[in-house]
């Protein structure tokens, strides 16, 4: 896919604060991409360079092969949808909708068909005459991003655009943006904290802190490869094992982890050496647990008690103690239709992953 945005050496200091740092990043046209961060990691000040509310310090921005860095707001190919919404309260669904077309003087035909298409697509034909307050949460966010969407913009940036809204309100909506987008093929940026918002809409995410990117990356290559341990941390739960290596084969390396009194084995090249510090992680729903011994004995495993448990519904969570107390998060799918607990408070089990389930990270 060809580049679409293209983002080259881009810094924003504000003072002696520097919230974006030299940052690279290629979007392709048509991508819903996310960039995830936590509070402060400089995600919307990068978005609201993208739209032309904040200048540059150092570096270029192009979109479709124009350069735009030092482009007023209005003058870029470029829509954003602000996490408030900033729809206005006066107006009905329709008015708030056409603003900005009104605003351009567009021809009263072409803003009628554009506004009738429009709330066909977000669904809210039959609340065009209501006012904002007569609406529930999630019409309201479908307000703001068909205002968005009606002028037609090339790229749309779009900053914790669910934020506002309950959980499982938010789920439905996912799923809707993506169906929008997917229709359109428009560019969605999306500006978020929410990892599971993240790795649900987006074909690629940019994980951020301080400034920077530490990975690039479809949601599968994010979760399943972190490049290291704050990455590894901030996309969903894991387990992480220290150890140093204790022998380096040709698809595998081995090493002597104290904390679970044992070594572990994963699978894949490494560049690692023979006595090098690592971090082994694995990840919740990997580990297996049963209160007998593993058959396969190629696979890592340990003893330890049932120190505490959480039932979910289709899930149980367990966290298991070791015998130096070090605890290891286990999830289990409830497949079972049963009213009786498979394990309970103070059992004793085995815990076991595969060597293929674990990660090394070397940071």
């Amino acid at each position: 896919m060809k580049d679409f945005i293209r983002i080259r050496g881009v810094s924003k200091h504000f003072g002696d604060f520097v919230a974006v740092d030299e940052v690279d990043l290629d979007i392709a046209k048509g991508e819903l991409f996310s960039i995830l961060g936590g509070s402060g990691c400089g995600k919307t000040t990068l978005l609201r360079m993208l739209a032309g509310f904040e200048t540059p310090t150092s570096g270029t921005i192009e979109i479709d092969g124009t350069d735009v860095t030092y482009q007023a707001p209005y003058d870029r190919p470029v829509n954003m949808m602000f996490q408030s919404y900033a729809i206005f309260p006066h107006m009905s669904v329709e008015k708030n909708i056409a603003y900005g077309l009104r605003k351009e003087k567009v021809a009263i035909a072409d803003i009628d068909r554009r506004v009738d298409e429009t709330l066909e697509l977000v669904q809210l034909g039959d609340f065009r005459k209501r006012k904002p307050d007569q609406l529930s949460g999630g019409q309201r966010q479908r307000v703001a991003l068909a205002r968005a969407l009606i002028k037609r913009p090339k790229v749309l940036l779009l900053d914790e655009p669910l934020a506002a809204l309950d959980k499982k309100l938010r789920e439905r909506t996912q799923f809707e943006l993506m169906n929008i987008q997917d229709e359109l093929g428009i560019t969605f940026v999306v500006v978020t904290h929410d990892q599971e918002e993240a790795m649900t809409l987006s074909t690629r995410i940019a994980v951020m802190d301080k400034g920077r990117f530490l990975q690039i990356g479809t949601p599968l290559e994010i979760y399943e490869y972190p490049s290291g341990k704050f990455v590894a941390d901030f996309i969903g739960t894991i387990n992480k094992f220290n150890g140093t290596v204790k022998s380096v084969h040709e698809d595998s390396i081995v090493i002597e982890c104290v904390e679970t009194g044992a070594s572990l084995a994963a699978l894949g090249k490494h560049e690692v050496d023979v006595g090098q510090f690592v971090c082994v992680a694995v990840r919740p729903e990997k580990i297996f647990v049963g209160k007998h011994k593993p058959d396969n004995d190629d696979d890592n495993m340990m003893q330890g008690v049932v120190d505490d448990l959480g039932y979910l519904g289709n899930r149980s969570l367990y966290r298991i103690r070791l015998a130096d107390g070090k605890i290891v998060l286990v999830s289990s799918q409830n497949r079972r239709r049963s009213a009786k607990r498979f394990l309970e408070w103070d059992d004793e089990v085995w815990i076991s992953w595969r060597p293929r389930s674990a990660v090394v990270l070397l940071d």
